[in-house]
Parts: structure tokens; C-alpha cells; sequence
């Protein structure tokens, strides 16, 4: 079978399981209050929902895409899809909370492999083009984040919370049979003897999980056990993890090659400001605003939308002229974007407010395809896998810190004087990626160039 002829099909074979991750991300989002009625749960109770699935996706995405380069992606890529089949099928039938956790974390688990098994498939098997493609993946990823929450409203309101959880299962058959039928089979690997390195994961899912707990507490309390423990193990995985032959991850390579772990950096703060901006904006449209819920979702779709459309645009803008000067006009268009928040009052209309969400969109939409192809410009192939996973787990880490800025910035609650707060922060934040910018990107012109 020519993988020329299919290359369209196993994109989209690809491009479905990618949407999984963040689709399940958003949408649960509408439907935490029905789902905090039905279990009479608290707030503290019903926000691990989405807490632990960062958890669990931070850990599992970078050990997932490594055992996707050792046993192969089209494999790992399968075995995702039938866990998220299993997890959609169970979750809705869940009698409790712990009970919807456990269904819950096995969705976390199957979508972690998807989007590093199918980089990794991608770059395995289609030979041209191929910064086009992942920023294709990309576009997926965007628009089923846009569009998660307004779907699950939508379909919240036919069939209950349940509902969330049984639309993935045609994506899924889709998914599996294009899979099945396009996607070539994985070449035997000499490297498949390869021995976990257990001491590794152990120490970095400990690390993680301290780290996600200490930033998810900060709106309540700073948490001095949990940040001296979270340091402790920091230190001990990467002593660890020095000394090893075969490291789960090679922090050698990372200290002598500084560009790599400056773009996992810049990556994580650049979600920072995105995902901030996403959090705090419906809240403040419908509470200070006074708009309805559908409304505010209208104008958000600003943001993500100017991110969608700028995905393709970077890409091609990126192959003509290099990375240095749009992702160097992304991190400026974003310190705009951060300055215009200290314009947004409780008379802002509605038109001002998508603008100030339309420039954090492009600013974002250019970051996030140009960090990703930047950083496989230094990945080999056979890394793809632990690569894509480390780049999501720099993701996630920026959701959480994001979801601290906005709960420590608003505990006083949704006005003007508090989202000016947050804009401070994320100036701070902008700033920061100026430099980091300037440094991935002089690297890549003395090398690329």
C-alpha cells in the first residue's frame, strides 16, 4: 500500500485521535455543575475533575510518547483509542465521584498517547511538508478547544452531563478504522529490548504531582511542605536520572543543549497568558459585563478563532523567512495584547473585548506552531515521541500555573481592580519570553540559516 497515496487518510487518522486531549479538556467544563448536582459534591470536591486530569496527562504524555518510540506509534496510538473507548463508555454508567476519577483518569491515560504517537507517526511517515502538517494538527487541537465548550452545552442540554462522554465514541470509530486500514504497520524496533527506567518515572510522576498540588493550592495557602518536597525530588530525578545509561529522560542532553529546554520554557509560558486570558474573560463578560453565557461564548470564540487562523499563516510564513522573525513579532504582539488588558473597564464593549482577545489569539496561534517545529528541528526522529510528550507536559504545567494566577488574582472576586492584577502578572510573563525568543531563535539562525 502506498503511504503517498494515503497520506491524506492517515492525517486525519491522526488529526481525530489529536482533538481527544483537548476536547475532553474544555467540555467538561459546562458540565461541572450538573455533575456537582447529581453527587451533592463541594467546589474543592468537584474541581480534581479537572485538576487530576492535568495531573495525569503531565505524567503520562511524556512516559507514553517514550514507550511510543520503543514499541511503536501506530501501536501505543491504538492502544490510546481503545482506552478512551473504554473510559467513555464507563463514565457516564459512574454511581460516584472516585468512580468517574478512575473513568475519568483512564480517558487522561488513552488521549496522553495520542498527540506524541501521532507526531511520532507523522514524521515516520510523511516525507514532505511536514511543519505544514503538524501545524494542521495544531488547527485540530485549537478548534476542538474553541468549540469544546460550546458543544457540550449544546448537547448537555438534550441528554445530561453523560452525554460529554458518549460524543467521543464516533470519533473514535472513525478513528480506529482509518487507523487499522492506513496507518503503516510499526517496523520491529532492535531498540525493543529497552528496559523502563521504573526509579525514573516513579521520581518524575512524583515531582509532577507535587509541583501540579502546590500551584493548584495557592489560591487557598502556600504549601511549604508540598514546594520543599516538590524541590527534594526535582533534585533527585535529575540526580538520578544523570547517571543512567538509558534514562527515561535524558536531562544530559538537556543541559547541553540549552536551546531545547529554553523552548519547553517559553512554550510553558506561553500558554500561561493564553489559557489565563481564556479562564478569566467569560467570567468577567457575564459578571461585570452582565452578558449572557451565550454571548460570552461568542466573543471568546475571538480568541481562539485568531489562533486557529493564524496556525497555517505562521506556517508558511516560517518556511519562507525562518523562525526568528514571527515568532520575534509573536512575543511583541503578545505584549501588546497584555498591555490592552489594562484597557478592558466595566464599560468596555463587547467589539473592544474581542479585539483585546483576537491580538492574545495571534500572538498564540504563531507561538505555538512556530516553539513546536522549532523544537523538532533539534529532535531526531526517533526522539519524536518523548519530545511531543515533554512539549504537552509543558502544557499542562502552564494550564495549572495559569489556573493559580487567575484563582490567586480573583479570590476577592471578578472586577475591573482584579483583572488588572492578572494583567501585571502576565506582563511579567510577557516579558520574560522576550529574551527566551531572541535566544531559541539566534540558535536556530546559526544553525538552520
Amino acid at each position: 500500500m502506498s503511504v503517498r497515496k494515503n497520506e491524506k487518510f492517515i492525517i486525519l487518522a491522526v488529526s481525530l485521535g489529536v482533538i481527544l486531549n483537548p476536547l475532553n479538556t474544555t467540555m467538561i467544563t459546562v458540565a461541572l455543575p450538573a455533575i456537582q448536582q447529581d453527587f451533592q459534591l463541594s467546589a474543592s470536591n468537584i474541581s480534581w475533575l479537572i485538576a487530576s486530569y492535568f495531573i495525569i496527562s503531565a505524567i503520562f504524555t511524556p512516559l507514553i510518547g517514550k514507550l511510543s518510540d520503543i514499541y511503536g506509534r501506530r501501536f501505543i496510538f491504538l492502544i490510546g483509542l481503545l482506552l478512551v473507548v473504554v473510559s467513555s463508555i464507563l463514565a457516564p454508567l459512574s454511581p460516584n465521584l472516585p468512580m468517574l476519577l478512575v473513568t475519568r483518569g483512564i480517558q487522561a491515560i488513552g488521549t496522553s498517547a495520542l498527540f506524541p504517537a501521532g507526531v511520532g507517526i507523522i514524521r515516520n511517515t510523511i516525507q514532505h511538508n511536514q511543519n505544514r502538517v503538524i501545524g494542521t494538527l495544531a488547527v485540530f487541537a485549537t478548534t476542538s478547544a474553541a468549540f469544546g465548550p460550546t458543544i457540550g452545552g449544546m448537547l448537555i442540554q438534550f441528554g445530561g452531563w453523560p452525554v460529554i462522554f458518549y460524543v467521543n465514541l464516533p470519533i473514535l470509530a472513525i478513528g480506529i478504522g482509518l487507523t487499522l486500514v492506513f496507518i503503516p504497520k510499526d517496523q520491529k524496533n532492535a531498540a525493543s529490548s529497552y528496559k523502563l527506567d521504573g526509579v525514573g518515572i516513579l521520581l518524575f510522576s512524583l515531582f509532577i504531582t507535587c509541583w501540579m498540588i502546590f500551584l493548584l493550592g495557592l489560591e487557598q495557602r502556600v504549601q511549604i511542605g508540598t514546594l520543599i518536597l516538590a524541590i527534594v525530588l526535582t533534585v533527585l530525578f535529575y540526580m538520578y536520572e544523570k547517571t543512567r545509561d538509558e534514562p527515561f529522560i535524558n536531562v544530559n542532553f538537556f543541559q547541553k543543549n540549552l536551546n531545547i529546554t529554553v523552548i519547553f520554557a517559553q512554550y510553558i509560558l506561553s500558554t500561561v497568558i493564553f489559557f489565563a486570558v481564556l479562564l478569566s474573560f467569560p467570567t468577567f463578560i457575564q459578571t461585570v459585563l452582565g452578558e449572557s453565557s451565550q454571548m460570552a461564548g461568542i466573543v471568546m470564540l475571538s480568541l481562539s478563532i485568531f489562533a486557529m487562523i493564524m496556525t497555517p499563516i505562521a506556517t508558511r510564513w516560517m518556511e519562507r523567512a525562518g523562525f526568528r522573525i514571527p515568532l520575534l513579532a509573536s512575543v511583541l504582539v503578545g505584549l501588546v495584547g497584555v498591555i490592552l488588558l489594562f484597557t478592558v473597564t466595566n464599560h468596555s464593549p463587547l467589539v473592544w473585548i474581542g479585539f483585546v482577545l483576537a491580538v492574545t489569539g495571534i500572538s498564540n496561534g504563531i507561538q505555538n506552531i512556530g516553539l513546536q517545529n522549532l523544537l523538532y528541528k533539534f529532535i531526531s526522529v526517533e526522539e519524536s515521541g518523548i519530545a511531543s510528550g515533554l512539549l504537552m507536559t509543558s502544557r499542562f504545567i502552564g494550564n495549572i500555573l495559569a489556573s493559580s494566577i487567575y484563582g490567586v488574582a480573583f479570590a476577592t472576586g471578578m472586577n475591573v481592580g482584579n483583572m488588572s492584577t492578572m494583567a501585571i502578572v502576565l506582563l511579567v510573563v510577557a516579558l520574560v519570553l522576550v529574551p527566551g525568543m531572541l535566544y531559541v531563535t539566534l540558535h536556530e539562525k546559526k544553525k538552520f540559516g
